[in-house]
């Protein structure tokens, strides 16, 4: 996948980081030479560019790009006129990060049909994890459901899915587990590694430490983690 990230800011470069670590190919642009100097030789290009100016941003290769990012937080107008550009230029697949409620608001009505609150879902998560122990990680799906990663309780080791009723008792759906694996690297010394197991079954055994990822209502997850 190709992406243009705008904006070098700690989550522009934290978004970069994370789709150049899955494999694929990042253009990060930003007008601010020092910030772009610090992460070019991170992505597989790093242009120094003002995202407000049309023209400019018209010269960037938008061929194959699969989706533009607009990670621009510390400038609200500069984030809202960046999107607009991308817009007017029929870009297919427009990202933008929105910072207020107003601008959420401008995006909706841009026709931005893809906007993420990095602050809040990142607030949000952190509170789900303090407050439900047993939570790892967690992601909204929408305000009724979530995919949750949940740490696996001492009781469950040793049973099947099945066993446990996952669905009949909890209403939940199991994707798969996360599970410590021993591997021996290439200097033939044995390292831990978490992997999913990939597609479990009814009669999939549950052991101590697996993660459970599961699927299903808010008020389901946090009725099991209690």
């Amino acid at each position: 996948m190709k992406v243009i990230i705008f904006g070098l800011g700690n989550y522009g470069v934290s978004l970069a980081g994370s789709l150049m670590e899955a494999g694929n190919e990042v253009i990060g642009v930003d007008k601010d030479p020092l910030r772009v100097d610090a992460v070019k030789d991170d992505v597989t290009y790093a242009v120094i560019l003002d995202s407000t100016n049309e023209a400019a941003v018209r010269t960037l290769p938008f061929k194959d790009v699969d989706a533009a990012i607009v990670a621009i937080g510390e400038n609200e107008g500069a984030a809202i006129l960046t999107a607009a550009i991308l817009k007017k230029m029929g870009v297919r697949r427009i990202i933008s990060r929105s910072i207020s409620p107003l601008h959420q608001m401008v995006l909706e009505a841009m026709g931005i049909e893809e906007i993420v609150h990095p602050e809040q879902e990142s607030a949000d998560r952190l509170s789900k994890m303090l407050h439900l122990k047993s939570v790892v990680n967690n992601f909204e799906v929408d305000d009724r459901y979530s995919v949750t990663e949940i740490q696996l309780d001492d009781r469950f080791v040793g049973k099947t899915i099945q066993e446990v009723g996952f669905r009949a008792q909890y209403q939940l759906n199991i994707i798969t587990i996360i599970r410590e694996q021993t591997r021996r690297n290439v200097l033939g010394g044995m390292r831990v590694i978490r992997e999913s197991v990939g597609v479990v079954t009814a009669d999939t055994v549950l052991q101590k430490g697996d993660i459970l990822v599961v699927f299903g209502a808010n008020a389901s997850i946090s009725a099991f983690c209690e």
